[in-house]
């Protein structure tokens, strides 16, 4: 029935709200990162809101996407140290036993839409193969929290070189594979995926050393040659 008044004008849109996962029934690794991307196509995303998007599974699977960039070869100056520095505050924190965290300012970092856009269509191949290859295995490599805090040394270690910037080929990537095999392995209890981290890992020290090494030699013969 008409009344006279004026219609009310539609609500405005309000706010995309991010849901979280359910801990009981958690989503394949595939569907957690496709909902990241999702949102980066129409805004910028912060750290904050990826972490309450990943509820309950939220740090190791930040880890992984943190570290996921980096094993492709789509260049990304710049974002290796602040990157790596995440990595190595939660990864520190896990390796002591306490609570992982982080600081607002950090939580609050937004992450570039165009970037992680590029780089996931470069690395859905390797999220699907993560979910063929990863499953319970080696138990006794997980069976006790300790073992847990063991494992995430070498993840510091690797986050430690990864933000170290260096325009020197596979210096990323290399640590980003140590990193993103062994947080995979801890997400699934996978101690096959361990191991093959600790050996990326052991490839990194390797690689970095060598670096080291004719760095200096390659430093010398300059000096000598311009006196």
């Amino acid at each position: 029935m008409a009344t006279g008044a004026e219609p009310e004008p539609p609500a405005a849109p309000g706010p995309v709200v991010m849901i979280p996962a359910d801990r009981a029934h958690p989503r394949k690794l595939s569907e957690e990162f496709a909902l990241i991307l999702k949102e980066f196509e129409v805004e910028h995303v912060t750290l904050r809101e990826v972490m309450g998007l990943l509820h309950g599974r939220g740090y190791v699977l930040l880890i992984m996407l943190l570290a996921l960039p980096f094993c492709t070869p789509v260049p990304l100056p710049g974002l290796s140290t602040p990157f790596g520095l995440i990595i190595a505050i939660i990864g520190a924190r896990l390796a002591c036993g306490a609570q992982p965290w982080l600081p607002a300012r950090l939580l609050d970092t937004r992450l570039p839409p165009a970037v992680f856009g590029k780089v996931f269509t470069l690395t859905r191949k390797v999220i699907l193969g993560f979910e063929r290859l990863l499953r319970p295995r080696l138990l006794w490599i997980t069976a006790s929290p300790r073992l847990e805090q063991l494992h995430a040394v070498p993840m510091v270690i690797c986050a430690l070189l990864l933000l170290l910037p260096l325009p020197v080929p596979f210096s990323n990537a290399i640590p980003a594979w140590g990193i993103l095999l062994i947080a995979g392995g801890l997400l699934e209890r996978d101690g096959g995926f361990i191991v093959a981290g600790y050996i990326a890992s052991l490839l990194a020290l390797v690689f970095f050393g060598l670096i080291a090494v004719f760095g200096v030699q390659v430093t010398e013969s300059i000096w000598k040659w311009l006196h």
